[in-house]
């Protein structure tokens, strides 16, 4: 009996016929988690860069707008709500209105002394708690310590009578798996252009309009 178990003991010993089989199960996790990472960082890359491509989206659409008159091109709180709403459709997968704030921003040359860059105004759209990373509205106003908008070594100015439009959008990210293999970190993005026609900034920049709520922040 002793010599049987040991003659079938030495065959399953030498038996490899399941070892890949083994080796597989044993990986097989392991790939499974790498693969469902590459898919979580990839589609975290491609929210990454439609938010990048909304925000210069808005910007551009935000240096177009306004009504012609004689002289000037005005705007007023309606066009710039329309604003947001075409920021919104255009991107309406990734809801914007409760996971985004975009903030707009006149950014400008004071027509007085001391000419310095300021905020002239600011609107705002999403239901994301996030303040603006570059100033609020008046920032720079009356004074000279202002010298733009966006990161150190990439700071925007406007130039005298050309205000800019300067976008700014951040977004949590809504992991596509886990949160567990996700990242973390919010998208945040940038954008600006140059108005392109003479655009009237007197008083407050944006003139008002019955019936319509400004999307003040």
């Amino acid at each position: 009996m002793s010599t049987l178990c040991a003659q079938t003991c030495r065959k399953i010993a030498s038996n490899q016929q399941g070892v890949s089989a083994i080796e597989f199960a044993i990986c097989l996790p392991f790939l499974l988690l790498v693969t469902l990472w590459c898919v979580e960082l990839a589609n975290f890359v491609l929210v990454r860069q439609q938010i990048s491509q909304l925000a210069l989206q808005v910007a551009d659409n935000a240096s177009r707008i306004g009504t012609q008159n004689t002289i000037q091109t005005q705007i007023d709180d309606r066009q710039i709500n329309d604003l947001f709403t075409g920021a919104n459709l255009q991107a309406a997968a990734l809801d914007i209105p409760h996971r985004g704030r975009i903030i707009l921003s006149s950014l400008e040359v004071q027509n007085e002394p001391p000419k310095g860059q300021y905020i002239h105004w600011q609107r705002c759209y999403g239901a994301l708690s996030y303040p603006s990373s570059y100033g609020v509205e008046g920032d720079g106003k009356d004074n000279s310590s202002f010298k733009g908008m966006g990161p150190t070594g990439g700071m925007v100015t406007a130039l005298p009578g050309v205000p800019s439009m300067f976008v700014e959008i951040a977004y949590t990210y809504q992991p596509l798996i886990s949160d567990y293999i996700s990242p973390s970190e919010r998208i945040r993005e940038i954008a600006t252009v140059l108005v392109r026609d003479s655009r009237d900034t007197s008083g407050s920049g944006v003139n008002p309009v019955a019936s319509v709520t400004p999307a003040r922040c």
